[in-house]
């Protein structure tokens, strides 16, 4: 009996891993419909896919200078962040994901900190660079990131917040879109608060540091 439960369990996980790893593959070409997290949420959903043609080069700029500015150089995983986790006295995996393990985990996984989903998303992160360009992680990031409750991507975002397409983000708007990324139930880009306007000051800096939107020819080169 107990070999039995043992052996549907081992199918069971390779059926997974095997519908994971072809949805992947799929997500390199199609666009996404849904995320985990979306499925989730407990208020009505406002999304809308658009290609990374159709969103601001400011706003592609401004979360990578925000959330991930090793972005071109890593494979998944900053090592740089993992070693301060690591040597962290805080407890479970802290924050400073790379764009890559927070597109794993919001498109299949769940929120919460644990050392069991913070494997699980690295080895998701590391399949998802094998399979996608720089360019498409970006794209799909943008599109399942959360920008407020129920706002899912940058296009609803931007008419949510802004009443315009993500084509048309100003450089201001989107590092104020970014600034809310690490909460946005809780840091807000209506009525914005002290902590959220000093985070967009910041990320402004950052982006004029990385040189402008020039930074992103990177992503576009050959791997």
């Amino acid at each position: 009996m107990i070999a039995r439960l043992f052996k549907y369990a081992v199918l069971l996980l390779v059926a997974v891993i095997l519908l994971l790893a072809l949805s992947v593959l799929a997500f390199r070409w199609l666009p996404v419909p849904t995320s985990s997290f979306m499925l989730q949420s407990r208020t009505h959903v406002d999304y809308q896919w658009v290609d990374l043609e159709r969103i601001s080069p400011y706003m592609a700029l401004a979360v990578v200078a925000a959330e991930d500015q090793r972005f071109p150089e890593h494979n998944g995983l900053d090592m740089v962040e993992i070693e301060k986790a690591l040597y962290s006295d805080k407890g479970p995996p802290r924050g400073a994901s790379t764009i890559t393990q927070q597109v794993a985990k919001n498109l299949y996984l769940w929120g919460g900190r644990s050392y069991l989903r913070k494997g699980i998303e690295a080895a998701i992160a590391l399949l998802i660079e094998l399979s996608w360009s720089k360019e498409r992680i970006l794209e799909v990031y943008l599109n399942i990131a959360q920008f407020g409750d129920g706002v899912y991507g940058v296009e609803a975002a931007s008419w949510r917040y802004f009443n315009r397409p993500a084509a048309a983000l100003t450089l201001e708007q989107s590092a104020l879109l970014a600034a809310v990324l690490p909460n946005p139930e809780i840091y807000r880009v209506e009525n914005p608060q002290g902590w959220t306007r000093g985070r967009q000051r910041w990320i402004l800096k950052q982006m004029r540091n990385l040189g402008g939107v020039e930074y992103l020819d990177d992503l576009a080169e050959p791997r």
